[in-house]
């Protein structure tokens, strides 16, 4: 749950603002680097997480190779769905061997035999038909 705190703790407006303050000013500094450490106390945040949102922002608009934060949902919801799919799955294999032990512990039919003659198998052919 913690991290649900810290992942929560900045608005998107704040990132967003920070993000185009690094893009503004980093032709100011040497580097990005140089821009993301000057302005990241400015923001209140870590420089980490300020390099982080300034890369998935360059993801998001292609100057930079990666996953996008659209990519990176349909990838959170495949995996949840993956996840109960597998739940699923180990539910239905108990059951299953529940269900296949339950028929094995049945007694056995004697479905070959002749109806009104017991002790004789039935055949394909009548014995009596000859």
């Amino acid at each position: 749950m913690e991290r649900d705190n810290r992942a929560n703790r900045y608005s998107p407006e704040t990132r967003a603002r920070a993000v185009r303050m690094v893009f503004e000013n980093q032709g100011s500094y040497e580097s990005q680097a140089a821009a993301i450490k000057a302005i990241a106390p400015k923001i209140g945040c870590g420089r980490d997480t300020l390099r982080r949102w300034v890369q998935q922002e360059e993801a998001d608009t292609d100057q930079r190779d990666g996953v996008t934060s659209e990519e990176r949902a349909k990838i959170k919801e495949l995996e949840r769905e993956v996840r109960e799919l597998r739940q699923v799955n180990e539910i239905l294999k108990k059951a299953s061997a529940y269900f296949a032990q339950t028929e094995l512990d049945r007694p056995l039919k004697r479905s070959n035999q002749s109806p009104g003659k017991p002790g004789r198998f039935s055949s394909r052919r009548d014995p009596d038909a000859t």
